[in-house]
């Protein structure tokens, strides 16, 4: 198989884990909120993967699991806000593999993950809403603050799952994550 067919059928794993993780493992917190667990998925993606990929996959998944239970109501917000999510933790996690101190790191990704979230359903899933429903835009964010909650904890304790993976990934998928394996002739550490 290619390295594009690989590609495409990594995100379509993705995609399936992200609706199967939010479809199954509903976690009540808030009045009718639930942890969306698939933003396990989304992050391990982009951290593994990359941020197209991881991008693609929460935000198809999203489209799906809305499509599966309940129509477009919340769609259209909550999937353009993954797209805003997804960029950012993307962005954060290649940026963060060249940092060495890993305090510095964690910071990066945690700060990436409040700012992604922030931006992604305060702002973009709100102004979405509410263009579409006609409300003022304070309440929709209102409405979308347990949203934020839920998805903001989802995600910064799925970091160290993602730092767990990434090894197990880089050995089965050498060419498609973000580890670089060392070739024929380069030692452990060596780039180029």
């Amino acid at each position: 198989m290619n390295t594009a067919t690989q590609r495409i059928t990594l995100t379509a794993i993705g995609t399936a884990l992200f609706v199967a993780l939010t479809l199954c493992l509903q976690v009540p917190v808030f009045e009718n909120y639930y942890l969306c667990l698939g933003y396990v998925v989304m992050s391990v993606w982009c951290f593994s993967f990359g941020t197209f990929s991881g991008t693609v996959a929460g935000t198809l998944g999203v489209i799906l699991y809305c499509l599966l239970t309940s129509g477009l109501r919340g769609m259209p917000g909550w999937a353009l806000g993954n797209i805003v999510i997804g960029l950012f933790l993307g962005t954060a996690f290649r940026a963060g593999r060249r940092i060495k101190n890993r305090f510095l790191q964690i910071s990066l990704y945690i700060a990436a993950v409040a700012a992604g979230t922030t931006l992604g359903i305060l702002g973009v899933k709100s102004l979405t809403e509410c263009l579409l429903y006609a409300q003022p835009f304070l309440v929709r964010a209102g409405k979308n603050i347990y949203a934020f909650v839920a998805d903001l904890v989802v995600l910064i304790v799925s970091l160290p799952v993602c730092l767990m993976l990434d090894p197990a990934a880089g050995k089965l998928f050498p060419g498609l994550t973000g580890n670089r394996q060392p070739s024929h002739g380069q030692k452990e550490g060596q780039l180029c």
